[in-house]
């Protein structure tokens, strides 16, 4: 995968200033580890696809909140957000992150709920530093694309933002944001973002400002349905489901 951005020139022997900062070139995603618990499907051997590779419309979302009264820098901000990054999801959403933690080139797994439905997924660290960090999307996930979190000042306020740059994945996904999904999506970040201001004692509304950047749909990436990973969630987790209640009853006879 190539950068999607990056200096070609400031750095040392022809390196750009901020290497250290992006995932390194790569093709296919790895989870190094998972949780016994955790359903790892639709990561291993998928590729990264940025807006380009989607089928859907081209949406531009800012999430925004500030932290009124809150003494912290963005620096401290985005440490939080690094460390506690599961812990500000919807209940029921679970973020599967390297022991190594939030840094360039790492894969986490997501198992997460779209519609309902459980969705095994997963996700690149495309970029990280001190005051941002940027996630993008393996085919099959809902979208293509990427998620960039950052926090800065605004006078003497700081403020937390996430944006989305997305185009659903294929035709499924795109009929599933025009019927609710774009208000799911909404719902899930207002909530990420109210729980990063609460850990610094602040509160407030969480803005949203939402641009069509293009209304095409890309026909042409239509076949993406084919790594669905909500399908192939859903054709999965059922035996995996037997197997584990399978097992809870049994471990409950011996027990007696």
């Amino acid at each position: 995968m190539d950068n999607p951005v990056t200096p070609t020139s400031g750095g040392t022997g022809g390196q750009p200033r901020d290497a250290a900062y992006w995932a390194q070139r790569g093709t296919d995603l790895r989870v190094s580890e998972a949780p016994d618990h955790a359903i790892n499907l639709n990561v291993d051997g998928r590729r990264v696809v940025s807006p380009l590779q989607g089928f859907g419309k081209m949406w531009q979302k800012t999430y925004r909140i500030r932290l009124e009264g809150a003494a912290v820098t963005p620096p401290e901000v985005i440490q939080t957000w690094k460390d506690n990054f599961a812990s500000f999801w919807p209940k029921g959403n679970h973020f599967y992150g390297p022991i190594t933690g939030i840094a360039p080139g790492e894969v986490a797994l997501l198992n997460i709920k779209t519609g309902g439905m459980p969705l095994s997924t997963g996700v690149l660290v495309l970029y990280a530093d001190d005051e941002s960090f940027t996630l993008m999307t393996p085919e099959g996930h809902m979208f293509a694309g990427w998620i960039t979190f950052s926090s800065f000042m605004e006078g003497n306020c700081p403020i937390v933002q996430a944006q989305v740059l997305m185009r659903a994945n294929d035709p499924i996904y795109e009929l599933g944001l025009a019927m609710g999904g774009h208000k799911q999506e909404d719902k899930f970040w207002r909530h990420t973002l109210h729980g990063v201001a609460a850990h610094f004692n602040a509160d407030g509304p969480v803005t949203l400002q939402m641009v069509c950047v293009d209304r095409r749909r890309q026909w042409s990436n239509a076949n993406n349905i084919w790594k669905n990973a909500a399908v192939r969630t859903a054709l999965n987790t059922p035996a995996r489901w037997f197997g584990r209640g399978r097992r809870r009853n049994k471990g409950t006879a011996q027990a007696n």
